[in-house]
């Protein structure tokens, strides 16, 4: 153990100043633990990466100390970075049944389940990793299964919450957080919390998902058409209130969208959804039924343009149709960042003729975060008395917002750590101190490869997407030192050859001019220097003329 590292360690590898890829890990003497291991969609900036995942060098470093990775839940910004980490590290990973569902799917689609070492937990479960003991409290959040975490060092108790909300009244089959069992942890001494801020700056107590029942019942009754209601595939009570809607209603119900199909499989045959017998149907079957009979459940309340609901506002749905007076329901709120492709959607169901039902909150009454409000957040941090404190999983103003309700109910000023990726949290003796940095960033996904691109190949793609390419061929006898042929100009996504045929004669020219000035004053020619000298000639010229900066690529043949 060097002079910088602790008896005991807290590393925020992914989910701080930022909402997505949560990871995290806790080091207790020569053994680290993971927590979580997510995924997070890249912005319009990233052109070409799929997916972003933590970076994960620090723990590549100390590989030899890696015992397991264990997963709160089963929520993208939780799982979806596994499948990388697991060909990297051959260790366990632990999670409840319905989470390890969700898992296998991902692997098989990796092709490495059969190696991957996959463990059931529950609330009730008890793991040992060297100095450290590990067990859980169930906290309900808007997937099933969810847990708590307590780590049991020999320098005090470590809990990590998961994501969670206090829910006392929560949808059928929806389990209660576990508060005794929150409550004797507190009392045993909890040395560090570490707890999630994603609505740390909403005031109150998250409404009960029971309210969403009422209302999409409600709006089924109203109905007169089908209805369609898109929502995160994950929200396995949500799924259940549709179903039991549709019983009420005498509706048949279809599923559309890969997740949702996938994910309700899974929830069937592990008991976490009731579906009567015969009520689900093949898409191919939509039609053979009176709009009336029928209820359609798909994916893209977030507003992705390939997923279900997209392609239905555009009716680029192969074999489904929203008609004029089908009532349709987003029953989940935007992502921040996700507002404009959503109203997008919304405005074409509304020159479909559909009746929209969309907004979260009391605006609609179809959505329920999953996430605690600020008297969610303070009832945890009174449950637990924390002695340390750092808050998680959110944007920086949220982290903030948390630091102060937790000095509200009671811990000390000062005792709060604001971290970023890449911050370590070391307790020695009882005290815990942020002194040093790891490693830490995003790993960016890109096809089959991860970390292959880099910020210097995203600026490549951002050029070339906003102002495009020119190429120039040039054939050069580098022994009689003159230009044999060329240059041949080829332009992509710059101008439209036909229609800006003189400004290509004139940088040909320039491009000549440059050549032949290299080969009669540069004695000792370097093809790289005279590449360079055509950039910065045409570059000078294209942006005095044209206002724009293409990528330019000159490519020369030697003879």
């Amino acid at each position: 153990m060097s002079k910088t590292e602790s008896a005991l360690s807290i590393f925020a590898l992914g989910g701080m100043s930022e909402i997505g890829k949560n990871m995290y890990a806790i080091q207790c003497a020569d053994d680290i633990v993971i927590i979580d291991c997510g995924n997070k969609f890249p912005d319009e900036s990233l052109l070409g990466i799929d997916l972003i995942i933590p970076d994960m060098t620090y723990l590549l470093e100390n590989k030899d100390k890696v015992r397991a990775l264990i997963v709160t839940h089963g929520h993208e910004d939780h799982i979806g970075g596994i499948p990388f980490f697991l060909k990297k590290f051959n260790v366990p990973v632990y999670a409840t049944r319905f989470t390890l569902g969700l898992i296998e799917l991902k692997l098989k689609e990796h092709k490495i389940l059969r190696e991957s070492e996959l463990k059931e937990i529950n609330s009730d479960s008890n793991l040992s990793f060297g100095e450290m003991s590990v067990s859980f409290f169930k906290v309900t959040h808007s997937i099933p299964d969810c847990l708590g975490i307590v780590f049991h060092t020999p320098e005090g108790n470590i809990v990590h919450t998961g994501d969670f909300k206090f829910d006392m009244t929560p949808a059928v089959g929806e389990e209660r957080s576990e508060l005794h069992k929150m409550s004797d942890i507190g009392k045993e001494g909890v040395l560090l919390l570490l707890s999630e801020s994603t609505n740390a700056e909403r005031p109150g107590l998250t409404p009960s998902e029971k309210m969403v029942g009422e209302h999409v019942e409600e709006a089924f009754l109203k109905a007169d058409g089908k209805v369609i209601l898109s929502t995160f595939a994950s929200n396995v009570s949500r799924v259940q209130q549709v179903v039991d809607a549709c019983v009420k209603t005498d509706r048949k119900l279809a599923l559309l969208g890969r997740s949702m199909v996938n994910v309700v499989s899974i929830a069937m045959e592990r008991g976490y959804l009731d579906v009567p017998e015969g009520m689900l149907i093949e898409q191919d079957q939509i039609h053979a039924l009176m709009p009336e009979q029928v209820a359609i459940l798909c994916t893209g309340s977030q507003g992705e343009p390939m997923a279900a609901l997209s392609r239905l506002s555009t009716g680029d749905f192969r074999g489904v149709e929203i008609l004029a007076g089908d009532t349709v329901i987003l029953a989940a709120g935007p992502i921040p960042g996700n507002e404009k492709s959503v109203t997008k959607i919304v405005d074409n169901l509304y020159s479909i003729g559909a009746k929209v039902i969309y907004g979260s909150g009391s605006s609609s009454g179809m959505h329920v975060s999953g996430h605690g409000y600020q008297e969610d957040l303070k009832l945890m941090l009174t449950l637990m008395k924390p002695k340390y404190f750092i808050p998680i999983h959110g944007e920086v103003r949220m982290l903030h917002h948390h630091r102060m309700l937790a000095e509200s109910v009671g811990v000390e000023p000062g005792n709060t750590f604001i971290m970023k990726n890449g911050d370590v949290v070391d307790i020695d003796h009882g005290e815990a101190r942020q002194t040093r940095k790891i490693p830490a960033g995003d790993a960016y996904v890109d096809g089959v490869s991860v970390g292959d691109v880099g910020e210097m190949v995203l600026r490549d793609r951002k050029q070339l997407s906003e102002d495009g390419m020119l190429v120039f061929v040039l054939t050069i006898s580098k022994s009689e030192r003159k230009l044999v042929s060329g240059p041949d100009t080829i332009t992509r996504g710059f101008v439209y050859v036909k229609n800006s045929e003189e400004l290509l004669k004139d940088i040909n020219r320039l491009v000549t001019k440059a050549v032949n000035e290299q080969l009669t004053e540069n004695r000792k020619l370097q093809w790289k220097d005279m590449k360079n000298h055509i950039k910065k000639h045409v570059g000078q010229y294209l942006f005095q003329h044209t206002k724009r900066k293409p990528m330019i690529l000159p490519l020369i043949i030697e003879i």
